[in-house]
C-alpha cells in the first residue's frame, strides 16, 4: 500500500506546480484518521492536485474524486491498482480510470442538472406566489377605494356598476395567477421527485442493482455507528472475481457482465439487516458483517465461495462452458484498527495474499505489525 503517512520523499516541482503547493514536496503527513482540519485538510488537498498533476489529468468533479479516494485512503483496491501501474512504468491514462472505476455509480451531473432544474421551479413557485399577492392585493386596494367613493357619492349605482366591472376584470387575472400558481407547484412536486429517484439511482449499480462504492461508504458509516452503539463485532471484506480477464478474453464482455450479476447474486444471498454488500467497481465487491466476530465473518464468506465454485456455469448464447467461476476474498475486523479506512487497507491486503497464494480463498487479516 501507499505509506499512510507519506510517499518516499522526490525532488519538489518547480515553477507553476511548486508556486502552488501541487509539487511531489507538498504530499505529506496525510494521516488516515478522519482528521481533515487545519493541516490534514491542506495536505490532501496538496495530495489530491499532485496525483492529478503526475497524471496528467484534469482537474473534473469524476477526477477529483477518484483522486480523493485514492489518496484518502477510501479506495485502497484502486490506491493498489495504480501503484502496480507506477511499478510497471505504466501510464495512468484518463480511459484506464474511466475504465477501472466503471460501474462505481450514477453521473452526478445528472443529478445536479435536476437539482438546477428544481432550483428553478422553485424561483417560478416564488414568482407565481408573489403574483397572486400582488394580483389580491391590487384587488383590495380598488375595492376599498370604490367603498370610499360609495360612501362619497349620491349615485351608487354608477360606483356599484363601475366595481362590477373591475371584479369581473380583477377575477380573471385572479384565475390566471392560481393556474400559473397551481402549474410551478405541480412542476416542482414532479422534479422532487425525479431529483429523489436520481439520487436513488445514484447509489446503485446499474448492472447487478447493487449499491454502489458510493453507497457502500455511507452504509460504512451508519454501521460503525450502529455496531459501537450495540458493542457488536464488525467485519469488512473485499471480494474479487478470479481470472475475470481470462473470461472477457474468452466468451466477450457481455458474457463478463453476466458472471459478474452471477457473483453479485452468490454474495447478495447473504444480504439482510447485518450484512450489506456493495458492488466496489469492476470485478470487485464489498461486503459489511455486523455481529460476527473475524473467523466467523471468514467461514461465511468461504461458504459462499465454496457454493459458487461448485457450480457448472455455461455460456447460454454459445453454449461454452464458463469452466469453474470463483473468487477470492479478504476481510478485516474494524474495530481492531484505529480507523475504517487502515481497516479497508487490512482487508484489501489480505485479498492480495489470497490471490498471491493461489486464488478460489477468503484471507483474515492478521494482526498488525
Amino acid at each position: 500500500m501507499i505509506n499512510a503517512t507519506q510517499r518516499e520523499p522526490n525532488p519538489p516541482h518547480t515553477g507553476l506546480l511548486g508556486w502552488l503547493g501541487l509539487g511531489r514536496a507538498g504530499a505529506v503527513a496525510v494521516h488516515r484518521t478522519g482528521d481533515v482540519s487545519g493541516t490534514g485538510r491542506q495536505a490532501i488537498v496538496a495530495r489530491i492536485g499532485a496525483f492529478l498533476a503526475e497524471h496528467d489529468l484534469e482537474v473534473t468533479p469524476a477526477n477529483l474524486a477518484v483522486a480523493h479516494g485514492v489518496v484518502s485512503g477510501l479506495n485502497p483496491r484502486l490506491e493498489r491498482r495504480i501503484r502496480r501501474m507506477e511499478e510497471t512504468g505504466q501510464r495512468i491514462s484518463q480511459e484506464w480510470l474511466r475504465q477501472a472505476v466503471a460501474g462505481q455509480g450514477a453521473d452526478d451531473r445528472s443529478i445536479d442538472l435536476l437539482a438546477q432544474r428544481l432550483e428553478k421551479g422553485i424561483d417560478d413557485f416564488s414568482r407565481s406566489t408573489v403574483k397572486v399577492r400582488s394580483t389580491t392585493q391590487c384587488y383590495g386596494d380598488a375595492l376599498e377605494s370604490h367603498m370610499g367613493e360609495l360612501n362619497a357619492r349620491p349615485d351608487p349605482g354608477k360606483v356599484i356598476t363601475d366595481l362590477a366591472a373591475f371584479a369581473g376584470v380583477m377575477l380573471e387575472r385572479t384565475r390566471k395567477a392560481e393556474a400559473s400558481l397551481q402549474e410551478s407547484e405541480e412542476e416542482a412536486a414532479a422534479l422532487r421527485r425525479n431529483l429523489e429517484l436520481a439520487r436513488r439511482d445514484a447509489d446503485y449499480d446499474f448492472l447487478t442493482g447493487l449499491p454502489n462504492r458510493r453507497a457502500f461508504e455511507s452504509r460504512l458509516e451508519e454501521e460503525i455507528a450502529a455496531a459501537r452503539a450495540a458493542n457488536e463485532p464488525l467485519c469488512v471484506a473485499f471480494c474479487d472475481i478470479d481470472h475475470f480477464k481470462r473470461v472477457n478474453d474468452t466468451h466477450g464482455h457481455e458474457a463478463g457482465d453476466r458472471i459478474i450479476c452471477v457473483v453479485g447474486k452468490t454474495l447478495s444471498d447473504l444480504s439482510g439487516e447485518r450484512c450489506h454488500v456493495a458492488r466496489h467497481g469492476g470485478e470487485e465487491f464489498v461486503v459489511l458483517l455486523r455481529g460476527l466476530a473475524l473467523e466467523d465473518a471468514r467461514d461465511l464468506l468461504d461458504g459462499q465461495r465454496r457454493a459458487l465454485s461448485e457450480r457448472k456455469l455455461v455460456n447460454r448464447r454459445t453454449e461454452q462452458a464458463f469452466g469453474r467461476i470463483t473468487f477470492s476474498g479478504g476481510v478485516a475486523d474494524v474495530f481492531a484498527y484505529s480507523d475504517a479506512c487502515d481497516a479497508l487497507a487490512a482487508a484489501d491486503e489480505a485479498l492480495y495474499e489470497a490471490k498471491e497464494s493461489g486464488r478460489n480463498q477468503i484471507r483474515a487479516a492478521g494482526p498488525r505489525a
